[in-house]
């Protein structure tokens, strides 16, 4: 397969079906998230900063794949830290799609002045942690043990990228 051309714009409500299914794809592979099922739209709609929401088309307007950040809390201190989640279709694996939704995602929070963006990754979710390797984040340590998922303890990888923008 060769790779697709790839267009990163702005997640929009039309994007709903697809972005959920792509997410409920990487529920079903297990290594994604901790998460059993995809929320409704307007859960996931809820949850996520409107202006740190993006997917990649392709030149048909599939949806290849997206990107999502959220606050990680309501107090002041925190205003500049979010936690994001990247999710790329199946079929448009290791064709870079999750790459530039990544360098997407950063142009974003960067000009917004968010100096740190991070998540948790389980360490079997290897192509995962080379994406964010790849795109500038550190790995910040290994949360061992931190919940249970599909009947087993499983760890968590913590990584981190600080913004360049922001001193």
């Amino acid at each position: 397969m060769t790779t697709p051309a790839v267009t990163a714009t702005r997640m929009l409500p039309e994007h709903a079906e697809q972005v959920l299914a792509i997410y409920r794809a990487g529920i079903d592979g297990g290594d994604a998230t901790f998460e059993e099922t995809a929320p409704t739209w307007e859960a996931f709609d809820a949850s996520r900063l409107a202006e740190h929401r993006l997917v990649a088309l392709d030149g048909g307007g599939r949806v290849l794949g997206w990107a999502a950040a959220a606050a990680v809390s309501d107090r002041c201190a925190y205003a500049g830290v979010v936690e994001h989640s990247v999710y790329v279709h199946p079929d448009a694996r290791g064709l870079g799609v999750g790459l530039a939704l990544l360098r997407a995602l950063l142009a974003s929070t960067d000009a917004a002045g968010i100096w740190t963006v991070q998540s948790g990754i389980f360490p079997e979710n290897t192509a995962s942690l080379a994406l964010h390797a790849k795109a500038g984040f550190r790995t910040v340590g290994t949360r061992e043990r931190l919940g249970r998922h599909r009947g087993r303890w499983r760890d968590v990888v913590l990584v981190e990228r600080r913004s360049p923008a922001v001193a």
